[in-house]
Parts: structure tokens; sequence; C-alpha cells
């Protein structure tokens, strides 16, 4: 048999699902949050997080 004729044809299906409607989410700005600052704390269900700007300006939550 030729090889050419065994070739297995992969076709890739494209399935669009729509999408449910999600409320607004709450958006705010990390410079609201900090102010001057570069670290706050978070208090949720009675634990204490620690939210803070990196050098690189990346944010770091720790608990």
């Amino acid at each position: 048999m030729n090889n050419k004729n065994n070739r297995n044809i992969h076709r890739q299906s494209i399935v669009i699902v729509e999408q449910e409607s999600v409320p607004e989410r709450r958006r705010v700005s990390s410079s609201e949050l900090f102010g001057a600052q570069n670290e706050i704390l978070i208090d949720h269900h009675d634990d204490e997080y620690r939210l803070r700007i990196t050098s690189n300006g990346k944010l770091i939550l720790t608990k």
C-alpha cells in the first residue's frame, strides 16, 4: 500500500459557546487602594492578608 493513501487526516472542530452575561464587577484602581503606600492590610473572615506592590510594580497577596 502507498503511505500517501494511508495518511490520517485530523480535523479540528471549533465550538463557539455563547457567554452568559456576567454582572458588572466593581473595579478599583490600585492607586485608589494604596494611595501613597506600597502595602495595605485586608481583613477577610477574621484573617489578615497583606497586599503589596513589588519593586517591579506587581501585586503580591500573602496571608
